[in-house]
C-alpha cells in the first residue's frame, strides 16, 4: 500500500509542477515577470512559514550559519533562480522552459564536484555532464551569426535559471546548518519574494490594473503560490523522507511530459522535434551522472520488495 501512495504523490507531484510552466506563461501575459514571481512567493512563504511553526519546533533560524544558509537559499533558490525563469518564459514556450530546468540535477553534481575538488566526477560522469549541457545547445540552437536572438536570450536565461537553482542547492548543503528543510524553505521563500520586489521596483516594473481584475492572473498566481509551491513542497517533503533525493530527482524528468501534454491543450503550444531531442539528451547525461546512486537506489527497493 505504501508503494501505491508513493507512486501516487509522485504523480501529483510532477503534474504539479509541470503544470505550473503553463500557469507561469499564462499569468506573464497580465502580470510583470519579476512582479509575478515575487507575488508567488509573498503567499507560498506565508503558507510554508505557518506550515513550519506547525510542524516543527525550530521554525526560527538562530545564528549567522542558519541565516546565511537562509540567505543562500532567498537569492539563488528563489530570487535568482525565478527571475531568470519568468523573465526567460516571457519569449519560450513552458515545455522549453520545463526540460531546460530539468538540467539542475545535472548540473548541481557538476558544481559539487567544482567546489569540492577531492571528490571528482568520473569520466563517465565527465560525460553525461557534457552530453546534458549539450541537449541544452540543442533546445536553444544558438545561430553563430545571430547569438541575440529573442528565442535564444531567452533559453539562455531559462538555462540561467538552472544554473542558479543548481549552485544555491550546492551552497545550502555544504553549509549543513542543521535548520530543518521547512524552516529553511519558509524563509529562503520570503527572502526570495523581499529580493524581487526590490528588484521589481528598481526595474520600473509597471503594475497593469486590469491584471487584478483578470480571472486568468489570479487564477495563475493562485495555482502557483498554493498548489504548486505550498502543496507541492508539502508533497516534497514527504516523498524526500520516504524516497530519499535520488528518487525525487525523477520528478525532473516526469513533469516537462506534463509541461508538455497541458500546454498543448491549454496554449496551443507544440514541442518540436529538436526540444524532444534536447530532452532526451538531458535525460541521459542525468543517467550518466547519477548512475551509481541509481543502482543503490534500485538495490534498495529491491531488497524492500522481497522482505516484504
Amino acid at each position: 500500500m505504501s508503494r501505491y501512495r508513493n507512486l501516487l504523490l509522485f504523480l501529483i507531484l510532477a503534474t504539479l509542477w509541470g503544470s505550473a510552466f503553463v500557469a507561469i506563461s499564462a499569468g506573464l501575459s497580465y502580470i510583470p515577470p519579476i512582479l509575478f514571481a515575487a507575488l508567488r512567493y509573498d503567499i507560498a512563504g506565508l503558507l510554508m512559514l505557518g506550515y513550519a511553526v506547525y510542524a516543527v519546533e525550530h521554525w526560527l533560524p538562530r545564528g549567522r550559519l542558519e541565516w546565511t544558509q537562509v540567505a543562500v537559499g532567498a537569492v539563488l533558490l528563489i530570487a535568482a533562480y525565478h527571475a531568470f525563469l519568468f523573465v526567460g518564459q516571457q519569449n519560450t514556450t513552458a515545455a522549453a522552459a520545463a526540460i531546460l530546468v530539468s538540467l539542475s540535477p545535472v548540473l548541481s553534481t557538476g558544481f559539487a564536484r567544482l567546489l569540492m575538488p577531492s571528490d571528482a566526477l568520473s569520466p563517465v560522469g565527465i560525460v553525461g555532464v557534457v552530453i546534458g549541457l549539450v541537449g541544452v545547445g540543442v533546445i536553444v540552437q544558438p545561430d553563430p551569426a545571430n547569438l541575440l536572438t529573442t528565442g535564444s536570450v531567452a533559453k539562455g536565461l531559462v538555462f540561467c535559471a538552472a544554473a542558479a537553482f543548481a549552485l544555491g542547492s550546492v551552497l545550502t548543503r555544504r553549509l549543513d546548518a542543521s535548520l530543518p528543510i521547512e524552516t529553511m524553505e519558509a524563509w529562503s521563500m520570503l527572502g526570495g519574494a523581499l529580493v524581487m520586489h526590490l528588484v521589481s521596483v528598481a526595474i520600473g516594473e509597471p503594475i497593469e490594473p486590469a491584471a487584478w481584475t483578470s480571472p486568468e492572473a489570479i487564477g495563475a498566481l493562485a495555482y502557483l503560490s498554493v498548489g504548486a509551491s505550498a502543496v507541492g513542497f508539502l508533497i516534497y517533503f514527504d516523498l524526500l523522507e520516504r524516497l530519499g533525493a535520488v528518487e525525487i530527482n525523477m520528478v525532473s524528468y516526469v513533469a516537462p511530459v506534463v509541461t508538455a501534454v497541458v500546454g498543448w491543450l491549454y496554449l496551443d503550444e507544440v514541442v518540436d522535434t529538436a526540444t524532444l531531442a534536447g530532452f532526451a539528451l538531458i535525460a541521459v547525461g542525468f543517467l550518466l551522472v547519477k548512475r551509481r546512486a541509481i543502482r543503490r537506489e534500485v538495490g534498495t527497493v529491491r531488497s524492500r520488495g522481497s522482505s516484504e
